[in-house]
């Protein structure tokens, strides 16, 4: 089963670390992830450009509207998301849970996955 776990925090905390506190949780991180690597279940990782890059479309009845920004109504804003493998929702958990005592603060959504469309980038792997 594909599990999406997706990273939510505090965009203003996360863009207000020092360059050494970045490269501590993103070595921290590549830990995990070459770990889950080598047992053959990471697929793609993707960290989100800020929020103030993003665009929402809005579909309604009449005509989608879109707007400038993300618009989420929360404290935490998503900022990226892994996709792994695992038999259960208590492995995924558990990857979860490395990821979370590597990056503290924010939440952690996990949320079961069906493949939608494979990568269909020219020379992506299948």
């Amino acid at each position: 089963m594909l599990y999406a776990v997706l990273c939510y925090h505090e965009e203003d905390v996360v863009s207000s670390w020092s360059q050494q506190e970045e490269q501590a949780v993103m070595g921290r991180l590549a830990v995990i992830q070459d770990r889950v690597a080598k047992a053959g279940k990471m697929g793609p990782s993707l960290r989100l450009l800020p929020t103030t890059a993003a665009t929402t479309l809005r579909n309604s009845q009449d005509s989608p509207l879109v707007i400038d920004g993300p618009f989420a109504e929360t404290k935490e804003q998503l900022l990226g998301f892994y996709v792994i493998e695992a038999p259960d929702l208590e492995e995924a958990l558990s990857v979860t849970r490395e990821i979370a005592a590597a990056n503290p603060g924010g939440a952690y959504e996990i949320r079961p996955a069906a493949l939608y469309n494979p990568d269909r980038r020219v020379g992506a792997d299948p």
